[in-house]
């Protein structure tokens, strides 16, 4: 019996911290999502890691990009955040976002801590299922 308290006890204490990171995560997508439904690539590219901002020198480079290679994520209709992993050391949000067509796209956001918080380091467009008729 005490086993079993002293194991519950510090499942509740490793919980805490695990859904604390989730949520700031969370709160790191939600806000880039919303940056870019405001066309505020200045505001959205502050979210990317510092080498997404290398890569792309600029706020308007990286808008450009996000437009025209994720549309669904420069306009989603609407956002469901799914589970977060651990991947040999990188945080894997996975994301489901409906575009305004209702098109269905699932998306791994990988994620770093910076100095900065929570960065987004790079997304990821998951392939679609087979459905076979």
């Amino acid at each position: 019996m005490i086993r079993w308290v002293a194991a519950a006890l510090l499942a509740l204490g490793l919980a805490g911290p695990v859904a604390a990171q989730q949520e700031d995560i969370r709160g790191v997508i939600d806000k880039q999502l919303q940056a870019f439904l405001a066309d505020d690539f200045a505001t959205a590219f502050t979210f990317a890691s510092p080498s997404i901002k290398r890569m792309f020198g600029t706020a308007e480079n990286f808008g450009q990009m996000v437009k025209q290679g994720y549309p669904m994520v420069w306009r989603p209709a609407d956002v469901q955040f799914l589970g977060l992993e651990n991947r040999n050391g990188t945080q894997v949000q996975r994301v489901l976002i409906t575009d305004g067509s209702g098109t269905l796209y699932g998306l791994d956001y990988f994620m770093i801590e910076t100095e900065h918080g929570w960065q987004i380091n790079g997304v990821q467009i998951l392939p679609a299922p087979d459905i076979g008729v």
